[in-house]
């Protein structure tokens, strides 16, 4: 499968929001905690994981990361509860 995979990654404090694309989640987490992600995650120490979906191809995770984008806080903020309601790391329970 050729699936991608739309992110959100946040502070400490939960008050920063970074939305990515990746082909490989696990990697891709691993250097943002490694503040190597990007400059913003880096910047603003986005280092916990608290939501991803995957899909079929790259190109839809990219659509999808755009809407996600243009979001108000209070959506993202209850999308993120519909996978995670603690608002946890849910970097260690990626496989692989």
């Amino acid at each position: 499968m050729n699936s991608a995979y739309v992110y959100i990654m946040s502070n400490i404090a939960r008050t920063t929001f970074y939305i990515g694309v990746t082909k490989n989640l696990n990697r891709r987490v691993w250097q943002h905690k490694q503040g190597k992600g990007s400059r913003f995650t880096a910047k603003y120490n986005c280092i916990i994981l608290l939501y991803a979906e995957e899909h079929g191809t790259i190109s839809d995770a990219i659509e999808r990361e755009k809407r996600l984008k243009n979001w108000k806080r209070a959506w993202k903020l209850d999308l993120i509860k519909t996978l995670n309601p603690a608002f946890v790391d849910l970097y260690p329970t990626l496989r692989g």
